[in-house]
């Protein structure tokens, strides 16, 4: 179970709401048209199949909070961000729950 958790980056429980005070940001892997039905206010859109061409807006320096609609995107998308030399990044999971 555990291998499970770490595949899709769900790890130990972190506070993330005292993260996003913080600065943290939220990026948001659904797709445009579901971002624009409801997202986290200050989120930023990147598409999952969009990430590795557009990761450069992304700020290296900052912690970083993955979302999508259930986790499973943003468990990837978070995979590529630490492969990307992203060094703080944490599967927020279902945009709803942030």
């Amino acid at each position: 179970m555990n291998m499970i958790k770490n595949f899709f980056g769900i790890g130990p429980k972190v506070n993330l709401s005292e993260l996003i005070s913080g600065g943290a940001v939220i990026v948001d892997v659904r797709t445009q048209q579901e971002f624009a039905s409801g997202h986290v206010k200050g989120s930023i859109n990147i598409p999952l199949q969009e990430l590795k061409q557009k990761i450069n807006k992304l700020p290296k320096n900052k912690t970083i909070i993955t979302c999508c609609a259930s986790g499973m995107r943003s468990g990837t998308a978070k995979n590529i961000l630490l492969a990307n030399g992203f060094a703080t990044v944490h599967n927020g999971g279902s945009w709803t729950s942030l």
